[in-house]
């Protein structure tokens, strides 16, 4: 009988509490509770958009490029006897960099003499006949038409003469052309030809000469970029860009010395849509070398007003660029911004934001739209002071 009673309490106690389960998930409390949860707000740092007055510079990849690079090449054919440079040299205009084997061309030096003195030899002989015929036709000894004939041959050897000392000079050319120098001052590549390499005249490559001061760094710009400067100079470039131009090296330094443009090409490119640029800078301790990138520094004028936020506050989704804002009720509302060129450790933005919007800075991955926020403000970064 206990047994009986202890069995119907228990059933009686699971009764009520499928009951009570039934009453809570039908007033909601379980899922309300789980609602407030989802609404807790998440913690994020956030700043107001910077607006200031704000120098703006451009930046452009370039490259060194030798304004001379020269192919050195030799006007005879011969065997390299000697080298007196190595490949990387440094070299000079006018030093000598190879020796072609020159016997040969001595000799031709001595057949052409040879020829010339036989050739001026046998001249002279055929000048006394002529003046000596002059004299006999003067008095009848002799017709008008020997001594012309005698006139003409004289003419003849001269030509012979003029021709053969052309061909001395030649050849003391061609002698002195074994000897190859250095067209200009500059570095000599490290692909030059060895010693005993027989060289074809006007064809085989013995080296590349590069001039390395002033080198050249050439870059490229869009066309609406060309278009901005061009409207800006007044239907040129402006000074500050002509003349004013920095280089931050591969390393994030920026060289010492101040470029300016030198060529423009005639015009936009129909492939890249882009127009190519040359910039002059000296280079006096050698330090710019051919193949090397740098970037392009133009400072253009201040930009009056201009709306600057940090870096870190926008991600970039499929080539379109996203900050989150904060709304009135502090909410995240992700907002399409167009920005414009790096200031710093900032974006100046172009469109899409207000002097007066706040951007979230830190913890951006913890939210998503609508989600509720406990913001904290926070200043301007330090490292990026006013006017940089």
């Amino acid at each position: 009988m206990r047994s009986t009673n202890t069995k119907r309490l228990y059933v009686g106690l699971v009764t009520i509490v499928i009951f009570l389960g039934i009453i809570v998930v039908r007033s909601g409390v379980l899922s309300k509770a789980k609602t407030d949860m989802g609404k807790q707000a998440v913690a994020v740092k956030a700043m107001q958009v910077v607006m200031r007055d704000t120098p703006v510079n451009s930046e452009f990849v370039g490259q060194v490029k030798a304004k001379n690079e020269i192919k050195i090449m030799s006007k005879v054919s011969g065997n390299i006897v000697a080298k007196m440079v190595n490949g990387g040299d440094t070299v000079y205009k006018g030093q000598p960099l190879f020796q072609i084997d020159n016997k040969q061309y001595r000799s031709a030096i001595n057949s052409a003499q040879a020829t010339l003195t036989k050739s001026q030899a046998t001249l002279n002989n055929t000048q006394r006949d002529v003046e000596r015929y002059r004299k006999l036709a003067e008095v009848k000894g002799v017709s008008q038409q020997t001594l012309d004939s005698y006139i003409s041959q004289a003419e003849e050897e001269t030509a012979t003469v003029e021709a053969n000392r052309a061909n001395l000079q030649q050849a003391i050319e061609d002698e002195q052309d074994t000897l190859i120098t250095s067209p200009v001052d500059g570095r000599i590549d490290v692909n030059d030809v060895s010693l005993g390499y027989y060289v074809a005249a006007g064809s085989t490559t013995m080296a590349t000469v590069s001039s390395v001061n002033p080198v050249w760094v050439q870059f490229s710009m869009s066309e609406t970029e060309y278009l901005k400067f061009i409207r800006d100079g007044n239907g040129s470039l402006p000074a500050t860009f002509k003349d004013h131009l920095k280089l931050i090296l591969s390393d994030g330094k920026e060289y010492p010395l101040i470029g300016h443009v030198e060529q423009i090409d005639r015009g936009i490119n129909s492939t890249t849509g882009t127009i190519t640029i040359k910039a002059c800078f000296d280079n006096p301790q050698n330090f710019l070398l051919p193949g090397m990138f740098a970037r392009v520094v133009v400072q253009e004028t201040v930009r009056p007003g201009a709306l600057l936020i940090p870096q870190k506050a926008v991600k970039e989704v499929l080539d379109n660029t996203f900050v989150t804002i904060v709304t009135g009720d502090n909410k995240a509302e992700s907002r399409q911004v167009k920005l414009g060129e790096k200031v710093g450790d900032m974006w100046l933005v172009e469109e899409g934001l207000s002097a007066t919007d706040l951007v979230v800075v830190e913890g951006i991955d913890k939210v998503k739209q609508g989600t509720q926020l406990q913001v904290t403000m926070i200043q301007p970064d330090a490292q990026t002071p006013a006017g940089q």
